[in-house]
């Protein structure tokens, strides 16, 4: 099978490598790149646990073959901390205490970075409503809804306005 060279870009990092056809975005992330935070949960897309961002929109890098983001620019949760401090998400996580086993922690906290780029100010059926493709089988939904509420209104909060 002839492998196919992909440059792309992750985490503002740029990267090239060769993949199978076949060969999804989530093994490309864990095998090639070694940035194992994307976990894998169902390989069906069906549980959230392998999201990303891709060119700004959260997918599920299982369903994405790695051939498709050539030229692409991705974002996973080795990208969310910046020099080494926790983005606000994953300090409100912490603090609420909305993370158990770390196996779904990883894309509910991608998805949330995704919500709260497209929508500073949601409201709790919002989150909900969002998140609801992140399956969490430890810890239960609301530890997480109110860590990305209480995210959400810091992040306003240091930007200077209350509102979206």
């Amino acid at each position: 099978m002839k492998k196919l060279h992909v440059n792309v870009s992750v985490n503002k990092n740029n990267y090239e490598f060769l993949c199978n056809p076949d060969e999804t975005l989530l093994d490309v992330l864990r095998n090639d790149l070694s940035l194992t935070g994307t976990k894998e949960g169902c390989s069906t897309g069906d549980c959230g646990a392998c999201s990303v961002i891709l060119d700004e929109k959260l997918v599920c890098s299982c369903l994405v073959l790695a051939a498709e983001v050539d030229g692409s620019s991705i974002e996973t949760i080795e990208g969310m901390a910046e020099e080494n401090k926790l983005h606000i998400l994953q300090e409100k996580f912490l603090e609420h205490a909305a993370l158990q086993c770390g196996i779904c922690t990883p894309g509910i906290l991608v998805a949330a970075k995704a919500l709260l780029e497209k929508n500073k100010n949601p409201t709790e059926k919002e989150v909900r409503y969002w998140l609801a493709g992140n399956l969490c089988r430890c810890t239960g939904y609301d530890k997480i809804i109110r860590a990305v509420l209480d995210a959400a209104l810091e992040m306003r909060k240091k930007n200077g306005s209350n509102y979206a």
